[in-house]
C-alpha cells in the first residue's frame, strides 16, 4: 500500500498542513501512521477521506460539526458496506441493507437542508436581479 507524506496530501487535496493536522486532532481524520522518523504517512484512504470532507466543507457549506457528523455517518457506512460483503447470511444481510438505508438518508437529509437554504438565497438574489433590470428598463425606454 502506498504512504504519502503531508505535503503530498496537502497537495492532492487542496488544504494546508495546518489543516490536515487540525483536523487530526478533533478526530475528522484518523492519526496517521509514523515513519521511524516521526513523519506522517497517509493512505489512499486517509486522502479520498479528506476530499470528502474538503467538498463537505466548501461545496454543501458545512460546518465543522455538520462535517463531523457526515464524516462519522461515512464511517458508519463503510464499517456496514464491509460487513455486508463479507456476511453470507441473508437476514443479516438485509438487516445490514436497512442501517445502510438510514444513513444515507440522513446524509440525504442534511444535504437538502442546504440545497433547500441555497435555493432561497438564489430566489431572493433573482428576484433583486429582476427588480434592477425593470429598473434599468425604465430608464432606457
Amino acid at each position: 500500500m502506498d504512504k504519502f507524506k503531508i505535503d503530498d496530501v496537502a497537495k492532492e487535496s487542496g488544504v494546508t498542513k495546518r489543516t490536515i493536522r487540525y483536523y487530526e486532532e478533533i478526530g475528522l481524520l484518523s492519526p496517521p501512521e509514523r515513519s521511524n522518523g516521526g513523519m506522517r504517512l497517509y493512505t489512499r484512504e486517509d486522502i479520498d477521506r479528506l476530499k470528502q470532507i474538503v467538498n463537505a466543507r466548501d461545496v454543501l457549506g458545512f460546518t465543522l460539526q455538520e462535517i463531523i457528523e457526515y464524516v462519522n455517518i461515512r464511517k458508519e457506512f463503510e464499517t456496514l458496506r464491509k460487513a455486508y460483503m463479507e456476511d453470507p447470511d441473508a437476514n443479516r444481510k438485509h438487516d445490514r441493507l436497512l442501517e445502510v438505508k438510514q444513513l444515507l438518508g440522513k446524509q440525504l437529509e442534511m444535504i437538502d437542508v442546504k440545497i433547500e437554504k441555497m435555493n432561497e438565497i438564489r430566489s431572493e438574489t433573482d428576484r433583486a436581479y429582476k427588480r434592477v433590470c425593470d429598473a434599468i428598463d425604465k430608464f432606457t425606454t
